[in-house]
């Protein structure tokens, strides 16, 4: 007998209510789905549907416009044509805006999908640089510990203060409580490059 419950054993006995191999894996997350967190999705979900106005789950022309409408925006017929035309896969190359009708407009898994690849395209280096250089006013390198503490512990994404200790505490704050980070920045790309160099 197992030490476990039925449902969490390897081999469980087979019940009337038990789903097949193949319908759980109907279920299993399409691969974009893991590449964020769950509240990440959900905040994804939020905003889809926002701009799906009729809620049939595809962003169309009409929903476009009620946004941009919404918005006190009217786009020019190539920026709709631009936008209901894109496809996971096609930031960056020029798309043909020769499909057909029923092609057109995104549905969310295309959606999460285009995020996905214009959040992960960010060059993380030259972004951290310029978020610490908005500190730094005499380009100097270097921002002050306390100022950062303030920033980190009260806007945006709030860090705890023992996130906020082990970030500012280190090698790269000196003595009169002045934060490297250009130097922070240098040694996090080599840490990134060295580990997909490993990959």
């Amino acid at each position: 007998m197992s030490r476990y419950p039925d449902h969490l054993s390897v081999n469980p006995a087979p019940t009337k209510l038990g789903k097949s191999p193949k319908s759980r894996a109907r279920r299993e997350p399409s691969g974009v789905f893991s590449l964020f967190q769950a509240s990440q999705i959900q905040q994804f979900k939020e905003a889809f549907q926002l701009i799906d106005h009729d809620k049939d789950g595809w962003v169309s022309e009409t929903d476009l416009k009620e946004i941009f409408s919404s918005l006190g925006i009217t786009p020019s017929r190539q920026t709709l044509d631009e936008l209901l035309s894109a496809r996971p896969g096609t930031h960056g190359r020029s798309n043909s805006l020769e499909e057909s009708v029923s092609d057109r407009g995104i549905n969310f898994t295309m959606f999460l999908t285009m995020m996905g690849e214009r959040l992960f395209e960010f060059d993380t280096e030259a972004e951290l640089l310029e978020a610490f250089e908005s500190f730094d006013e005499n380009d100097s390198g270097f921002v002050k510990v306390d100022e950062m503490k303030k920033w980190l512990s009260e806007v945006g994404e709030r860090m705890d203060q023992r996130e906020i200790d082990k970030f500012l505490k280190g090698p790269f704050t000196d003595r009169q409580g002045n934060f490297n980070y250009r130097e922070w920045v240098k040694v996090l790309r080599v840490n990134v490059d060295d580990e997909e160099t490993e990959s």
